[in-house]
């Protein structure tokens, strides 16, 4: 038999070894031990004889993707976790993610694909990447003015990422929260009462980056503002007149 002929018909059998896939969309952080479904009463598979054709999981993938992450109760045909699913490490902020694993019954050979779809949950708060927000802005600086500050990070996606901000209340500033071109929100002070320095040399304020998960989850970041000085005062003497009275003797050059 020519070799090509050989290989064809070996490539041809294997196609037709693999059967019906069977999907399951489950929480990350399940804990182990878990029962995502029962994967035989699923696929319509007999449960009495899973030990005896030597069920087992093959997991599919390469690096992060790779693990055991899923295990068969061979008794009762039951997928369960066996090992910790931590979305973020494996898929950090995809809107997908996707785990697959091969079932493997022989006597005969069938092979099922096994489809996890994880789904995130709000267990990360939004982070700022400092603790402190240093602005310097100049006590003539217009009304209205702008102040752009420093983004939240969520490593959770979707509703659990960082979806609005609050400004501690105070009486100069306001904030502007704004999206930018990949849907991430973030937040500009706006300056609504006019600063002076005279009066106040600094400003600090507590800014909240909140999440919209449940139950929801929050971070803070203080602002530290420095009024700088503006020529905005004339010299100024302390009287109107000043009299001094002088002795035609007196000598040249005493202070008066």
């Amino acid at each position: 038999m020519p070799r090509w002929f050989r290989l064809y018909s070996l490539a041809f059998f294997v196609m037709h070894m693999t059967f019906g896939d069977v999907n399951y969309s489950l929480p990350e952080e399940m804990k182990r031990g878990t029962v995502i479904g029962n994967v035989a009463k699923d696929l319509g598979l007999d449960t009495e004889r899973f030990s005896a054709r030597k069920a087992r999981l093959d997991t599919e993938g390469t690096g992060r993707h790779r693990g055991h992450y899923c295990d068969i109760n061979l008794n009762t045909g039951d997928l369960i976790v066996s090992e910790r699913i931590d979305r973020e490490s494996l898929c950090g902020k995809k809107t997908s993610c996707i785990l697959t694993c091969e079932l493997v019954l022989e006597n005969p050979l069938e092979l099922h694909r096994v489809i996890l779809d994880i789904q995130d949950v709000n267990d990360n708060a939004p982070q700022f990447k400092e603790d402190l927000i240093k602005l310097e802005i100049r006590e003539s600086v217009d009304k209205g003015s702008r102040f752009l500050l420093d983004e939240a990070h969520d490593a959770d996606i979707g509703q659990n990422g960082v979806q609005t901000y609050a400004l501690q209340s105070n009486d100069n500033f306001v904030l502007a929260i704004n999206k930018n071109t990949i849907g991430g929100k973030y937040a500009e002070l706006v300056l609504e009462k006019e600063l002076d320095r005279e009066q106040q040399q600094e400003v600090k304020l507590l800014l909240t980056a909140a999440d919209g998960g449940t139950p929801q989850r929050s971070g803070t970041v203080l602002i530290h503002v420095t009024v700088l000085d503006a020529n905005d005062n004339i010299p100024v003497f302390s009287q109107s007149v000043y009299k001094v009275s002088l002795s035609q003797y007196s000598n040249q050059g005493p202070q008066i």
